[in-house]
């Protein structure tokens, strides 16, 4: 990729993020022309209030404020995954990255708090565990992640959420991990084991790895981090070698972290929970504090409802995000496969724009605007050391492809334009938090 200025980038992401909603207007006043459009039912039902689905949510409001838009949502609180690496390392409030869906209600969608356990798509119909029926026109899914529990011998749904978490869905598990962090003796050893890709996040594992190893740093200086890792590579991996270099003592005998890559055995089969001992290929890791990070495919609904094929994640058509198994289903954020976009929020909330446009536009008869995505994913190295990698995407020939020249990858170190990475980062949350549930 290439290095791109700050400037250049914010204006690209300004031009995609308009492009994303291009339209709006167009399909505002397509919905509010003619009686024609009223008498047309217009009901879209979302499953899932992350990120994905919450944004869609707003954005259908936006572009036509005569769709009847339900959001269907397990919690009444939803925390984000991006910034509970934060948490995690002792940098910021745990009531931080938790949000709710006061203001999306006030805007007129209907939000319903309840586990959906099928959909219908021959009826369009979305039925919830307490067997309330509701019927669609379109449906979004937005189900997330689910975990391939048994690919480690000896892990699963249960150990995650007693003992060893994976805390790759923020909530309950964040706070069991910070737990267990804060109290570790000091020279304990903190063991974190990666997924193979494609997963959520592709750096946050190792961004979580520096925020801990900052942790230890300040407050138990002879505790270690070691990371058992499945892949060869992994995102921003110069950056975050050159940050371990510079602040963790990396690739000496005094280094707070140790990278265990697949050449070295990284890979782990099982783990005695007991114990808390991992058998990688490399051999056994014995951890005070483990952490388990688990092969990933989409959520559980995308699989009930035969979205999956025989994938693990759900196959979509690029430009409007419908299903290519069934109709006027479309599945939006982690779950879909939006490749060479990746699995990260800010993809969700881009993925989310579009698909309401496409939505908007097909139920109002009107044209669906040409598309385009964005992506910026920060990482904190430590405290005043941010990063960042960001692409602009468009669509041709059938497929979400980069736009040549549009990627920006933070350079070489730089003290002051680090410090300023990290408060972009903290901005670009409190920017986009507000785009979704504000």
């Amino acid at each position: 990729m290439t290095n791109i200025s700050r400037r250049d980038l914010l204006k690209s992401s300004a031009v995609t993020a308009a492009g994303a909603t291009a339209g709006l207007t167009g399909i505002a006043s397509a919905s509010n022309h003619g009686k024609h459009n009223h008498s047309k039912s217009k009901r879209v039902v979302i499953v899932g209030g992350g990120i994905g689905g919450a944004t869609a949510a707003q954005y259908l409001k936006k572009m036509d404020s005569d769709i009847d838009v339900t959001l269907i949502e397990a919690n009444k609180n939803y925390h984000t995954c991006f910034m509970s690496n934060e948490v995690i390392g002792g940098v910021r409030p745990m009531d931080s990255i938790e949000f709710n869906y006061d203001k999306l209600a006030e805007k007129g969608i209907k939000v319903v708090f309840g586990s959906v356990i099928n959909i219908d798509p021959d009826k369009q119909r979305v039925i919830t565990k307490d067997n309330k029926v509701f019927s669609y026109d379109r449906a979004i899914v937005s189900p997330g992640i689910d975990f391939k529990y048994d690919e480690i011998e000896g892990y699963s749904k249960e150990v995650s959420e007693t003992s060893i978490p994976h805390a790759w869905k923020a909530g309950p598990q964040t706070a069991m991990l910070l737990k267990q962090l804060q109290e570790m003796k000091d020279g304990g050893t903190f063991v974190i084991v990666t997924p193979p890709n494609p997963f959520r996040c592709p750096p946050g594992p190792y961004e979580r790895a520096s925020l801990v190893a900052a942790y230890f740093k300040k407050h138990k200086p002879n505790s270690k981090v070691v990371i058992l890792d499945p892949k060869e590579k992994f995102s921003k991996f110069g950056l975050f070698m050159d940050g371990w270099k510079r602040h963790y003592g990396y690739g000496t005998d005094k280094s707070i972290i140790t990278w265990i890559g697949k050449e070295a055995g990284g890979t782990v089969s099982k783990v005695d929970v007991a114990t808390k001992t991992v058998t990688a290929e490399a051999g056994e890791f014995k951890a005070d504090v483990l952490n388990i990070i688990p092969p990933q495919k989409a959520g559980p609904i995308a699989f009930e409802t035969d979205l999956v094929g025989d994938l693990d994640w759900c196959s979509v058509d690029h430009k409007t995000f419908e299903s290519t198994i069934h109709k006027n289903i479309h599945v939006i954020g982690d779950a879909s496969i939006a490749s060479p976009m990746p699995k990260s929020g800010y993809s969700a909330n881009s993925q989310a724009k579009v698909c309401a446009a496409a939505i908007a536009s097909s139920l109002n008869g009107v044209p669906m605007p040409d598309p385009s995505w964005v992506n910026t994913c920060y990482s904190i190295i430590a405290p005043k050391d941010g990063v960042s990698v960001a692409m602009v995407y468009a669509y041709k020939d059938g497929k979400i492809i980069k736009v040549k020249g549009s990627g920006g990858l933070t350079g070489p170190y730089n003290a002051e334009d680090r410090k300023r990475e990290e408060l972009y980062a903290h901005s670009w949350f409190n920017n986009i938090t507000a785009d979704i549930f504000g």
